[in-house]
């Protein structure tokens, strides 16, 4: 499962990548959503690599993500696991965070939930949002977007 985040805004984007921003739900900078490893969205991904960063989530971090971030319609916080279990019937973020990295469940599944991680800006902030990986932060990153979501929780 792929992490994909959003870092450049949307001056004098085309509209083609536009539109391919809002079909993965990328709507502002800083926004956060993760999707299956197919191969429509590494297409997907490869089309508007210069607006954003992506790679594999780790369980660790997406446990975080979703203790710290998940929210539910409204903009109610799903941060304990009363919560959860009101929203999602999981008991804990761990075993939602797992089946969701193995495929078993989607969060587009659960209606109640916002499919969207709207997240601050990285802590000491990016490298450059004009630059590819590794000198910048656009495009495929691989395991170390984990370490840019934690400068980021």
């Amino acid at each position: 499962m792929y992490a994909v985040i959003r870092v450049r805004g949307r001056a004098g984007t085309k509209k083609e990548i536009e539109d391919t921003l809002k079909m993965l739900r990328l709507k502002a900078v800083n926004n956060c959503v993760l999707v299956p490893e197919t191969d429509s969205i590494k297409g997907m991904l490869e089309k508007v690599k210069d607006f954003i960063t992506w790679g594999e989530i780790d369980l660790d971090t997406l446990v975080l993500l979703l203790k710290r971030r998940l929210r539910g319609l409204g903009d109610v916080r799903i941060d304990n696991e009363e919560k959860l279990k009101e929203y999602t019937g999981y008991d804990s973020f761990e075993q939602f965070a797992k089946d969701l990295i193995e495929g078993k469940i989607k969060l587009k599944q659960f209606e109640k939930l916002k499919k969207v991680f709207r997240l601050p800006p990285p802590s000491k902030g990016y490298k450059s949002i004009k630059l590819h990986y590794p000198k910048g932060d656009l495009g495929y990153r691989g395991k170390t977007i984990n370490e840019l979501l934690k400068r980021m929780l």
